[in-house]
Parts: structure tokens; sequence; C-alpha cells
């Protein structure tokens, strides 16, 4: 590869599959949910080697570090080569801690609880938790 490589950040995302089209890296930008040295970039911005990439997905921050820029998109299995995940582990808690979350189903049409509905739900999860 050719020295002083510059991408598309938008492009990029893409290409790493961090984002599934480029329209959705390309909002993400635009919605100030890429970082790059604490300022929200557009998606026209060029990116190159060693800089941090920080990307808000609710309720994670993922941080990466870019190895080499690429604009074509790769398979799973070589994105490795081109970026590097340095996001701290406390980050990737919260998203273990919100999909243990058990989900309450309830028969559409039904209503809101009751305040006996509630009660039996509270002592579902009080249980879960205890496990």
């Amino acid at each position: 590869m050719a020295e002083n490589i510059s991408i598309r950040i938008d492009k990029f995302l893409w290409s790493v599959r961090i984002y599934k089209t480029r329209s959705i890296a390309s909002n993400a930008c635009s919605k100030g949910k890429i970082i790059i040295n604490n300022i929200p970039v557009k998606p026209s911005r060029l990116i190159s080697k060693d800089e941090i990439i920080q990307v808000k997905k609710p309720p994670v921050i993922y941080t990466y570090r870019i190895l080499e820029p690429i604009g074509n998109r790769l398979s799973a299995k070589l994105v490795e080569k081109y970026i590097e995940d340095i996001t701290p582990d406390e980050e990737k808690a919260k998203l273990e801690v919100r999909q243990s979350v058990e989900i309450i189903f309830r028969e559409k049409g039904s209503g809101r609880p009751t305040k006996r509905d509630r009660r039996v739900i509270d002592k579902l999860k009080d249980d879960f938790n205890d496990l």
C-alpha cells in the first residue's frame, strides 16, 4: 500500500464494517456520533494512519485506532489488519448489562399494568437479579 493515503471517514467506517451501509455511516457523522480528537466530524473528513476514532452507539462509545486507511469493503476476517479496537472494558460492560435485562412480554391490547401486575413484575426482576 502507498504511504500517506487519505480516505473519507464515512467510506472508511463502511469499509471496515462498523456500519452496514455508507449512507448510515454518513448520517452518523452528520449527527455527531463520530468523534476524532474530541471534535464531531463531517462525512467528508479525511483520515490517516494512527488516528483515534470514537463511535457513539448507545449505550457504548467504541474507540478504534486506524492502522491503515482503506476504501474498499473488506471481509470480516481482514478488518483487524486495518483497525484496532481499543474500547475500554468499562464501556463494553455497559453493553453486557443492557443485554442482561430481561424483557417482560404483555399481550397486545391488555392495557397498562395494574398495581398488582407491577408488583409481580418487580418480584420477577428481583428474583432474576438474585441469581
